[in-house]
């Protein structure tokens, strides 16, 4: 899996690409990440690759030039057959919101090239003639790309295999289908007396049946009152049991 990321700030990915668990995914190989910087293909003393907007208004405008430039260098270097090229991302506010299922799909195909937008964006006539896809982090505006672009490396590489210490960690996140895209429950660790505060029975009775009915209780829970969206989801998918509807009417005195 190979992602090659345009960004007018690579210095940003180093420690990212060093620290944390998914270090492991960039070190083994398993996740290459490529830096190219649209500068080094740029014109002039300066390297110039922004300029103020057409029809006035503030800010500037990164340059189709400079980047179409970049673009192919990549093409060039990744040796792309013909109708075998990896799709090319631009983070914008247009873009459909990155959620679990989208994450699963980049996780499991061969990488992509990562546009990383900076100042008021990008030449619209680039963004026609080469993205493939615009992706959004959430109704929000960053300064940049490249926080998004990390974001999408940091979900995709926990998921390959061996990254994780446990493998099958992944499993039990929050939207994970193998939870029935409901948030994941409270966890607890020792001491087992903390502030006065106690750890709750069942995960303390060794008796696994019960445990695992006390997580599903919670996840319902949990994702009732924080995420009912979710929760409606896994009901029209005819994920929520009787015994699950019977405990969210309880908590909601119905019962």
């Amino acid at each position: 899996m190979r992602f090659d990321i345009i960004t007018l700030f690579p210095e940003l990915f180093a420690p990212f690409l060093a620290c944390g668990v998914t270090r492991r995914a960039y070190a083994s190989g398993q996740v290459q990440v490529h830096l190219w910087n649209p500068r080094d293909h740029a014109e002039g003393n300066y390297r110039r690759v922004d300029d103020r907007p057409f029809g006035g208004g503030p800010g500037m405008v990164m340059m189709a030039e400079p980047l179409a430039r970049c673009l192919a260098a990549i093409r060039a270097d990744r040796a792309e057959a013909e109708g075998a090229r990896a799709p090319l991302v631009l983070f914008s506010p247009m873009g459909r919101r990155l959620d679990h299922a989208a994450v699963q799909g980049w996780s499991a195909g061969a990488g992509a090239v990562l546009l990383c937008g900076r100042y008021e964006g990008v030449d619209q006539r680039f963004i026609d003639a080469h993205v493939d896809v615009q992706i959004s982090l959430g109704d929000f505006v960053l300064s940049g790309g490249e926080i998004a672009a990390m974001a999408l490396l940091d979900a995709v590489a926990r998921l390959q295999p061996g990254v994780l210490h446990d493998e099958d960690s992944h499993q039990l996140d929050s939207f994970n289908p193998a939870l029935d895209g409901l948030l994941d429950c409270p966890h607890y660790t020792r001491p087992e007396q903390w502030q006065g505060l106690g750890v709750p029975a069942p995960l303390l009775s060794g008796h696994h049946a019960q445990i695992e009915r006390w997580r599903r209780d919670q996840r319902l829970l949990v994702t009732a009152r924080h995420r009912p969206d979710l929760l409606e989801a896994a009901r029209a998918r005819g994920q929520i049991t009787r015994a699950d509807e019977e405990l969210l009417a309880r908590s909601q005195g119905l019962l």
